[in-house]
C-alpha cells in the first residue's frame, strides 16, 4: 500500500549519481553508512542514476521496505538532479513535486548585489 507522501518525517535526496543496480539492501547500506541515517526511520530516500533518467525511492513501512522505481521515457527526458556527489539533502513535498515534474528543486537565483568594489 502506498503511503501518503506528507506522512513521512523527512524526504532525503542522495545528490550525485547512484548505481541503481543496487536493490533494497544496497540502498539501505548507503543510507546507513554514507549518510549516517537510519533506513528504518519514517523517511523516504531518493536515488538517481548517472543519466538522470531513472529514480529509485526507498522507505520502511514497519513491516518491510518498499522500493519505488521511475523511468523517464522520451527523448532527452532528465530529472533536474543536484550533482554534488556524496551529499544528501532534506527536501520538502513541494520540492519533490517539482522534481517529478522535471523542474529543479532549487528556486531560481535572482541578480546578485553589486557594490563599488566590483568595479575596482
Amino acid at each position: 500500500m502506498l503511503k501518503d507522501i506528507r506522512s513521512y518525517d523527512g524526504i532525503y535526496l542522495a545528490c550525485g549519481s547512484t548505481d541503481l543496480r543496487r536493490s533494497v539492501d544496497g540502498l539501505a547500506i548507503i543510507v546507513k553508512q554514507e549518510f549516517k541515517m537510519d533506513p528504518f526511520g519514517n523517511y523516504l530516500f531518493l536515488f538517481c542514476n548517472g543519466n538522470r533518467n531513472r529514480l529509485k525511492a526507498l522507505s520502511w513501512d514497519r513491516t518491510g521496505f518498499s522500493l519505488y522505481y521511475k523511468r523517464l521515457d522520451g527523448a532527452g527526458a532528465r530529472f533536474q538532479w543536484p550533482k554534488e556527489p556524496s551529499d544528501v539533502r532534506n527536501i520538502t513535498v513541494k520540492q519533490l513535486r517539482r522534481l517529478m515534474d522535471g523542474l529543479t528543486i532549487d528556486p531560481p537565483q535572482g541578480f546578485r548585489e553589486v557594490t563599488a568594489r566590483d568595479f575596482c
